[in-house]
């Protein structure tokens, strides 16, 4: 079945259909589009088979639907034009296109993050509040023969780092008028509005992460930060960040481009025609330590860049503590100004999203400039 955050499940009041809906959509789109797949419906009820187009041509008309049942209007009682300058009509197409990120949003953000980073989804208004135990041991000291104390007393302290949802806006023009004919889709706006909010939120948190892991310490000994890859720095780096948490197994994180410059240093190594380096273009585990790639994010501000460094390797404990956590804060909000205000019939739609990332943590990380 098919999970929904809280608010939505609310907001859905006993008829989820839409919601789903809108997520099988989001699952098949981003199989045909993306590298990873996922599970979607590939016939409807009667055991037709769906495609994308056919997917997104019903799930409009679902969305129209919903939207003169959320207004209280009925479009077949007057031509469709004359509920364009509706304002329960256009109130409620920017409450229902909120409600529809808020059902995969934060799903798609824990998917892309979930090796770094904790996702929490607070209430609106509400703080996160996240436990910190020591990760340090108790000393053990030597006793005399009959057992006196010959050392101080220690007890472990838990802190705690509050984390409060800060509010972030994305503002876009929509033409109400030729939504409510079929023109324009919402559902493809409503999917393309997800992904801008989902890519800045998953910038946020990388940006977080890296300037964590670029402010560790370069000291021979002691350090978690080199620079040049060698398979040897590679596992003392993993075996220290396992020793430090709690032996917890350690994995290696970079881009597809960062994971492909990495080989063992054993000559002897070969290659089969099913072998990770050939279907994937990287090698799952060396000396024990798997890689997982980082997908890509496309960096629009500067037109074909990429965003996460393509020359950076991470090692993390993910089993233990993660290293960044984000907190997103309660249902998105949004407001839709007059049809007339831009002189147009183009409304502007403008949807508020809350959310904050911070590195708290008791873990520890590794990191290898290549």
């Amino acid at each position: 079945m098919t999970k929904l955050p809280s608010n939505v499940l609310e907001f859905a009041a006993g008829d989820p259909s839409l919601f789903v809906e809108f997520k099988d959509y989001w699952n098949h789109w981003r199989s045909e589009n993306t590298p990873r797949k996922h599970q979607f419906d590939t016939v409807d009820q009667s055991g037709k088979t769906l495609s994308l187009f056919d997917k997104e041509k019903l799930l409009n008309e679902h969305i129209i639907r919903e939207i003169g049942k959320r207004a209280g209007v009925d479009f077949t009682s007057a031509p469709i034009e004359s509920f364009m300058t509706h304002p329960n009509v256009a109130w409620a197409a920017g409450m229902l296109v909120s409600q529809l990120i808020d059902a995969i949003l934060p799903d798609t953000i824990i998917e892309s993050t979930a090796a770094y980073a904790e996702v929490r989804v607070l209430g609106y208004g509400e703080t996160g509040v996240f436990d910190i135990n020591s990760r340090d041991l108790f000393p053990v000291s030597r006793a005399g023969r009959l057992g006196m104390r010959e050392a101080e007393v220690h007890k472990a302290y838990q802190g705690q780092v509050v984390l409060n949802p800060e509010f972030r806006t994305l503002t876009v023009g929509v033409q109400l008028f030729r939504v409510l004919t079929g023109q324009e889709s919402l559902a493809n706006f409503a999917m393309k509005a997800m992904r801008s909010i989902e890519t800045a939120m998953q910038k946020d948190i990388y940006d977080v992460f890296a300037a964590a892991m670029l402010a560790l310490s370069t000291t021979a000994t002691t350090g978690l930060r080199v620079t040049g890859y060698t398979q040897q720095d590679m596992v003392k780096l993993a075996q220290k960040v396992s020793a430090f948490s709690g032996g917890a197994a350690p994995i290696m994180l970079g881009t597809k481009v960062a994971l492909s410059q990495v080989f063992p240093d054993d000559a002897n190594y070969r290659y089969t025609l099913d072998d990770s380096q050939v279907t994937l273009g990287y090698i799952r585990n060396i000396s024990g330590v798997n890689t997982f790639e980082l997908p890509q994010v496309a960096n629009w501000e500067s037109p074909f860049a990429t965003y996460l460094a393509d020359d950076k390797l991470y090692i993390v404990a993910p089993g233990t503590d993660k290293i960044v956590k984000c907190v997103i804060g309660g249902a998105m909000i949004s407001n839709t100004n007059s049809t007339f205000d831009n002189a147009t019939l183009t409304q502007n739609m403008t949807m508020i999203k809350a959310w904050k990332s911070a590195v708290i943590t008791s873990s520890v990380g590794g990191c290898i400039t290549l």
